[in-house]
């Protein structure tokens, strides 16, 4: 039997991001992220150690209502008249840079960075820590919070939409 299969599988991981492991990407690695993933119901994991970047991410499913819904035709516009656009928001859009936990204040019952109607140039807008890193997120504008779509200590996936600024 295979040495490496014996050995748990969190120890094996940590030896890949240690970069202890053999360079080029181990397949077993791979199998092992994927099965850390099951584990603990995240939606994907990205280790990188000496210029190798290994990411496992798995489908997330949208489950339907089980409550039966009944389907309503879309209002007809009138003759000669065009269909109404959607209501674009106008503004930035700032995106969490990494997975991990978003905080809104420095530390628990202090005020938060920015809040709705604040104005912004280049400070801090929100913590996300990620490996018990705490990550600052700058504002990538000059503008006024115009939305703010997380709350305190929330999980965040890469890319989740966190404020608007306008």
């Amino acid at each position: 039997m295979n040495s490496s299969k014996s050995k748990p599988l969190r120890d094996r991981i940590a030896k890949a991001i240690k970069g202890e492991s053999t360079p080029g990407v181990d397949p077993e690695v791979v199998r092992d992220l994927a099965k850390l993933l099951e584990e603990t119901g995240l939606s994907e994991i990205e280790i990188e150690r000496a210029g190798v970047r290994v990411r496992v991410a798995r489908a997330t499913t949208v489950q339907a209502s089980s409550a039966p819904q009944t389907a309503q035709p879309p209002p007809q516009p009138a003759a000669n008249e065009p269909p109404p656009e959607p209501a674009r928001k106008q503004g930035t859009v700032v995106t969490s840079p990494m997975v991990g936990t978003v905080y809104l204040s420095a530390q628990p019952g202090a005020p938060p960075f920015v809040k709705v109607g604040d104005a912004v140039t280049d400070g801090t807008l929100c913590i996300i820590e990620a490996m018990k890193t705490m990550n600052p997120v700058p504002s990538p504008v000059a503008g006024r919070v115009a939305e703010v779509y997380v709350r305190d200590a929330q999980p965040v996936e890469f890319g989740e939409p966190l404020m608007r600024i306008e």
